[in-house]
């Protein structure tokens, strides 16, 4: 063996041993932690708001010690933990693998709040695609289907009130969209649709005033005159019944309900 192949030979030999250190090295410097001491470490996290390191915690408390008792409850503490990050899609997703796992946990209530509140928090301005809204009224929906007479059922009634009357809004802004370009059939589409599937948001008034609008520049009076007759019964003491009538009153109307009318058949419980 020649000089030359001894010294390649030796140094191969010190790339080799370099590497085997490196490798032995990176694996002393993982180290087991107990897993009571990693899960109390990300609740202090929690605790102190440093909610996006502590969701990791948690997570990591799950990858070291996956089948203890404490890596479920971290699991839904993760999910929490990302909410409260506003990381909502990472919580979401916590969440749902959560009821995945563990259908039957005393808990599962909780992660199903945690998804609907997630969509919730992400429903963006009416003047934006609506499908999130969407997303949290079915989610909402499932907490108070599954669990009757719970808190988190009791909010999510009221998380759907408020959905429906940001769906109602985002559908009056489209109605009043086309309205100002005498898209009059496309404006009448959407407040009807406010008056069919919204009756109870705060919309409905000023969804009748501009039926009322509407179908007189189409001169459709007497579902303009139905339109009015039914505002200023459902809502006397409303703005938008005063403009209402003063319009039918400038076109030698008065506000007179068509029984026949699609407005009275939609209002047919209130009137």
């Amino acid at each position: 063996m020649t000089m030359r192949m001894i010294t390649l030979k030796g140094s191969l030999i010190a790339v080799a041993v370099l590497l085997l250190g490196a490798c032995v090295d990176t694996e002393d410097s993982y180290v087991e932690q107990p897993v009571e001491e990693l899960y109390n470490r990300a609740v202090d996290l929690a605790e102190e708001k440093e909610y996006e390191v502590a969701a990791e915690a948690f997570d990591e408390v799950e990858r070291q010690h996956p089948f203890s008792v404490w890596a479920t409850r971290a699991q839904l503490m993760a999910a929490y933990a990302y909410y409260q990050a506003n990381a909502y899609d990472e919580s979401i997703i916590a969440a749902d693998r959560f009821v995945q796992l563990h259908p039957g946990h005393d808990d599962v209530d909780y992660a199903y709040y945690l998804i609907a509140l997630s969509y919730y928090e992400q429903i963006s301005d009416v003047q934006r695609d609506q499908r999130l809204t969407e997303l949290a009224m079915k989610a909402l929906d499932e907490v108070v289907q599954r669990f009757p007479g719970t808190d988190y059922a009791r909010d999510a009634k009221l998380k759907i009130d408020l959905a429906h009357d940001h769906l109602a809004g985002k559908e009056m802004a489209i109605g009043r969209f086309y309205q100002g370009r005498s898209d009059h059939i496309g404006a009448i589409n959407r407040f009807r649709t406010v008056l069919e599937k919204y009756q109870t948001t705060s919309h409905v008034p000023e969804a009748l005033h501009r039926l009322v609008e509407t179908y007189l520049a189409l001169g459709v009076e007497t579902e303009a005159q139905t339109a009015a007759a039914v505002l200023g019964y459902n809502f006397p003491g409303s703005g938008w019944y005063v403009d209402s009538y003063r319009l039918l009153v400038d076109n030698n109307l008065e506000p007179i309900e068509d029984e026949g009318s699609w407005i009275s058949r939609a209002f047919g419980g209130l009137l």
